[in-house]
């Protein structure tokens, strides 16, 4: 395919990063040709292309026309017809914006990883995607889009209850407790379990916490959040210290002296949305070094999609990651407000996943992974090192007492058969798998 037709003009090349961050800054992708067409001419390749797309693929509302242009042209750049993505690339962009409804969001998002799938720009995009996420974070701005996902949506605080619930069971009566943490969530997980600690009926335990650091964009905020954490401690009368590795290529590099585990504590390790950003070939030796720090429990939480088994069949992976940050972007619609910023910024962070899995090649790597997998498919990997654990009924009613604070549409689904965990459902959809297990 020659990518030359998928050139944009100096003027243009900072399009993808200013359509998201500002709608006075949005530039129209110059596609040669068919910058000339009229909007008569768009109306009538909609048109055109929203019927082809109805054959072969699963159906949408008539409204849903964001999946089915989409998909012809994850379709075109699969079969490296230069022509119809040419035209189809024009085409959303047309239609796209970060500001509009479901589907114009879903389009703009979706149209930058597709557009660097087509002219194999992914890592470069990536890289620049990270880099302007990181000068413009900062601890008061990434608490507060964290409290308020976490005050509109169970989506999180899930995982949080269950993980708590059992860390807290499986360390009842220890004096000596260390978590390690290795998770992205700037710690507004722990709040609630130092208050239980605090309020135990025997002797107050020591807590050591280890923060693990997977994700660069949580580096430069840690030493606030340690230093409010120590706070909170002191507050709830729980003796605490607070530890924070980062700077590791991968987890496979944790090790117990790194760690600072002592043969007199009792460990527990808490992953949440953290495993996915293992390279997949990376994950079986993570578990195993889990076994080897011999925890009392682990406890894993994913989102419930699969972007794993699909890494080397492009059109199979994009129709999963259409239906994943589909549901995902629908849940943000009808949780916030329409003007909400924290919603744009969530939507913002999709943008980088979309093109690390969709655009960047497995063999050269392009920064944090984002392969998420199933439940199912995290059952069978722990399942090599660990015995699953089931929640108690006292856990179970934590997490329903939760849900119900929430708008309607959310369940929680317990396990059947030989599955474990539990995974919570929006309008009846699994969303995320959250999950225990011991040695």
């Amino acid at each position: 395919m020659d990518i030359s037709l998928f050139t944009l003009k100096d003027t243009h090349t900072r399009f993808f990063l200013s359509h998201q961050q500002s709608h006075d800054q949005a530039a129209v992708l110059d596609m040669q040709n068919n910058s000339n067409n009229n909007s008569n001419q768009l109306q009538n390749s909609h048109t055109s292309t929203s019927r082809s797309s109805d054959s072969g693929e699963p159906s949408d509302s008539s409204n849903k026309w964001a999946g089915k242009l989409l998909r012809e042209c994850a379709r075109a750049i699969s079969e490296k017809d230069s022509t119809k993505i040419h035209h189809l690339l024009w085409m959303l962009n047309e239609l796209a914006s970060p500001y509009g409804d479901c589907d114009q969001k879903l389009a703009s998002y979706f149209l930058q990883a597709l557009f660097c799938k087509a002219t194999e720009s992914g890592q470069r995009c990536f890289r620049t995607l990270n880099s302007v996420a990181e000068k413009s974070h900062s601890f008061d701005s990434a608490r507060k889009l964290i409290l308020k996902f976490q005050e509109v949506s169970p989506w999180t605080t899930f995982g949080h209850v269950a993980s708590n619930g059992a860390i807290l069971e499986a360390l009842d009566g220890e004096s000596k407790l260390h978590i390690i943490d290795i998770s992205n969530t700037l710690c507004t997980q722990w709040p609630t379990l130092l208050e239980a600690l605090a309020t135990r009926n025997d002797e107050t335990p020591h807590l050591k916490l280890t923060v693990v650091v997977t994700a660069s964009l949580v580096r430069s905020v840690m030493k606030e959040i340690g230093q409010r954490m120590e706070k909170f401690a002191r507050l709830m009368g729980v003796p605490f210290e607070f530890n924070v590795i980062s700077g590791l290529n991968n987890l496979g590099e944790l090790t117990k002296e790194g760690l600072g585990v002592q043969e007199d504590e009792a460990i527990a390790i808490n992953c949440i949305g953290a495993l996915r950003r293992v390279e997949v070939d990376e994950r079986s030796q993570v578990i195993r070094m889990f076994q080897s720090l011999t925890p009392r429990v682990v406890t894993v939480v994913e989102e419930e999609a699969d972007f794993t088994s699909s890494r080397y069949d492009f059109i199979q992976c994009f129709e999963e990651c259409l239906r994943y940050y589909t549901l995902y972007f629908e849940m943000l619609e009808e949780s916030f407000v329409p003007a909400s910023n924290e919603r744009l910024m969530l939507e913002r962070e999709c943008s980088r996943s979309m093109v690390r899995v969709l655009a960047c090649d497995e063999e050269n790597g392009g920064g944090e992974c984002e392969r998420r997998e199933r439940g199912s498919q995290w059952l069978e990997r722990l399942r090599t090192a660990f015995y699953p654990v089931g929640f108690s009924d006292d856990v179970v009613d934590d997490v329903k007492a939760l849900l119900k604070r929430y708008k309607a549409g959310w369940s929680l689904v317990l396990p059947q058969g030989n599955e474990s965990g539990v995974y919570l459902t929006w309008k009846e959809e699994p969303v995320v798998w959250a999950s225990a297990w011991k040695p």
